[in-house]
């Protein structure tokens, strides 16, 4: 996996016992983590969330379900802000374990359009990144999220672990690809954890006794 970050410790463990990705040639695969100040439940409440994804996703401005049913096999079409190199995906609710705390989604529609132009655009200013960038065909993505309880400095923290797996465009390399998604990824981890950690000071969370 070209992980944007370095794992350690139970970051390895749990990639290797959650995120199992089936990659065909020219597809490319990796996994982002992020530790996050707040309770599992919290995290897991916005993670759950099918139906309203923009809870915590700064790019998508709607949601609307394709039927009344939430469950494995629900269909969601997501609208996503101007800006952006899309403006509509339907998605697939593939994984769904309360217990275990995994969604799995794979996208199988929608206007996406993934051609990596070569760029120099650094920074956490995802909107303006996006903009260097253009998109054709984002063929065959899925993405597993995988929620874990930890202690932070003494309080109930959160580690998130998300991965996935792509085709690589024509006229890109897998390092183009992986490099492009895991930035979207890591927006959307960090608008999770700043979510979650406002609602964590409202819930007031008690420090953990050792």
């Amino acid at each position: 996996m070209n992980g944007g970050d370095a794992y350690v410790g139970m970051e390895v463990q749990y990639i290797r016992r959650h995120h199992k990705h089936e990659t065909r040639d020219n597809q490319c695969t990796s996994a982002m983590f992020k530790h996050i100040r707040a309770p599992v439940h919290l995290v897991w409440s916005l993670v759950r969330s099918f139906d309203q994804p923009q809870r915590y996703k700064p790019f998508v401005s709607r949601c609307t379900m394709r039927g009344d049913d939430l469950g494995i096999g629900s269909v969601r079409e997501v609208n996503v802000k101007s800006g952006l190199p899309a403006t509509t995906s339907m998605e697939r609710l593939e994984l769904l374990d309360d217990d275990k705390h995994i969604l799995g989604i794979r996208i199988v529609d929608g206007d996406h359009r993934l051609r990596v132009r070569h760029s120099t655009a650094h920074g956490p200013n995802a909107f303006a990144l996006c903009a260097t960038y253009g998109w054709d065909d984002l063929n065959n993505y899925s993405s597993i999220i995988t929620v874990h309880p930890e202690v932070i400095d003494g309080r109930p923290g959160t580690l998130v672990i998300e991965s996935f797996v792509v085709d690589v465009p024509d006229g890109n390399t897998e390092d183009e690809t992986c490099y492009f998604i895991e930035a979207l990824i890591r927006c959307n981890l960090k608008a999770l954890a700043d979510v979650s950690e406002r609602m964590a000071v409202q819930d007031r969370t008690e420090p953990i006794n050792h």
